[in-house]
């Protein structure tokens, strides 16, 4: 086996990891996990790679097929739990009305990207595309929320190693593209921010819960000593 396939399984690892904990994190919060650009970008992206133009190696399309699987699970509870969380939506209507005028949009636009310039030139340009689009949502969708609801420092580092090891596998393959080159940097930056926001988020719950605890446990005393 050769180290870009081993980085490439071991993207593939992490990745499941990252989509798993963000079923995970949004059953137990009751919170969207994804912004609505990023499931639309990914379930799309998982599709046309999938069952279009899937890949010849076996490692890669069995890949493909898991991620699918997981990214339906994750567009199931945006369904669910979008309506919830974002309010700004003043109907279903409008709320299913955007969220399948987005997918109809990411699909198409992804569709014929790859019908225009072939498989082999557009799926690892327009995957690295849709992963730095992915950081800097999460990073607007972590500050806008400010909460860590549908987030944890487990899914950001998932994230992070996952990226890191498809930018290397990718760049032994490819090591004179400057494009890939920015997107690698720029991708990882974004991850870095994101996990520190985690942390920081979860800090400030762990803060505020430590707090609660606290207030709650000194009432009863100084009730007993106003009595």
């Amino acid at each position: 086996m050769t180290t870009p396939t081993a980085l490439a399984i071991l993207c593939g690892i992490f990745w499941t990891v990252a989509y798993l904990s963000i079923i995970r994190r949004s059953i137990r919060d009751k919170s969207v996990g994804m912004p609505l650009v990023a499931v639309c970008l990914n379930i799309s992206w998982e599709f046309i790679f999938s069952f279009i133009f899937p890949s010849s190696k076996p490692q890669l399309y069995i890949r493909n097929y898991v991620w699918f699987f997981l990214d339906s699970i994750i567009l199931i509870q945006y369904l669910k739990f979008g309506k919830l969380n974002f309010r700004q939506h003043s109907s279903k209507t409008a709320f299913y009305a955007a969220f399948f005028s987005v997918l109809a949009v990411s699909f198409f636009n992804m569709l014929f990207i790859v019908y225009e310039f072939g498989r082999n030139n557009s799926a690892t340009y327009i995957a690295f595309q849709i992963n730095l689009i992915m950081s800097m949502l999460f990073i607007y969708m972590l500050l806008s929320r400010g909460s860590v609801a549908g987030q944890s420092m487990y899914i950001a580092i998932a994230k992070m190693i996952g990226t890191a090891c498809a930018s290397v596998s990718v760049y032994l393959s490819q090591p004179s593209s400057i494009l890939l080159a920015f997107l690698y940097v720029s991708i990882f930056r974004d991850r870095t921010r994101y996990a520190r926001c985690c942390c920081c988020g979860t800090q400030r719950k762990h803060d505020r819960m430590g707090a609660a605890v606290h207030g709650a446990s000194s009432e009863p005393v100084i009730v007993a000593l106003e009595g």
